[in-house]
């Protein structure tokens, strides 16, 4: 097969690749595999749980997005996820919920939401009655603002991002998780430079 050959078949597949919804609520998830299952599948934000002892920090991240977002409960579909499940609907009655079949969240006796493939995800976040936003608006924040805040291409920008995200309330990400939360908290430019000198005073 020609090198051009290859070229056309990327592109073709590229083609066929269905458009991603975009989600306004916060999807909650158990783990970092399933949040790579879920961005496979709808353009979304995710919070991580990261199993049943759910850390301080990020029940005050999913309380943020249940007022500001809304949340969409979204866990494996086994003992340890329905558990979890129902810890967070104690907390958060009004989310919206979401559930896969065993059968499509199961890959060689492991059952989880990152062994699904894309379609059987979509469908189950849309049986939830997510809120499907426009994908035709301009992003507020892009990766420029980043770099002009120091917050990528530079050795301290890991620093700085966790800083931000700690006085924001959005919780750490690398440079596309933060520039997505940014963007999905629909957070304002004021705050956002306020908090760049709290941390650059941080430093003083």
């Amino acid at each position: 097969m020609t090198q051009n050959q290859n070229q056309n078949n990327r592109y073709e597949n590229k083609l066929d690749q269905p458009e991603k919804i975009k989600i306004k609520e916060v999807i909650v998830v158990e783990g970092r595999d399933d949040t790579q299952a879920v961005n496979r599948a709808v353009d979304g934000l995710t919070i991580e749980t990261h199993g049943f002892g759910i850390r301080r920090e990020t029940w005050e991240l999913i309380a943020k997005a249940y007022e500001e977002k809304g949340i969409i409960i979204f866990t494996d579909p086994d003992h340890a996820g329905e558990e979890i499940r129902r810890k967070l609907t104690e907390k958060f009655p009004n989310a919206k919920q979401a559930y896969l079949s065993r059968v499509y969240a199961t890959k060689k006796g492991d059952i989880g939401i990152e062994n699904a493939e894309p379609q059987a995800i979509t469908e189950a976040l849309e049986k939830a009655c997510c809120t499907i936003q426009s994908n035709s608006a301009e992003p507020a924040y892009t990766n420029d603002d980043l770099f002009a805040a120091g917050l990528a291409g530079q050795s301290d920008s890991k620093g700085r991002r966790e800083k931000l995200g700690e006085v924001l309330g959005i919780g750490y990400g690398n440079a596309k998780g933060l520039l997505k939360k940014l963007n999905q908290f629909n957070i304002n430019r004021e705050d956002f430079y306020e908090a760049l000198r709290t941390i650059d005073n941080q430093r003083d």
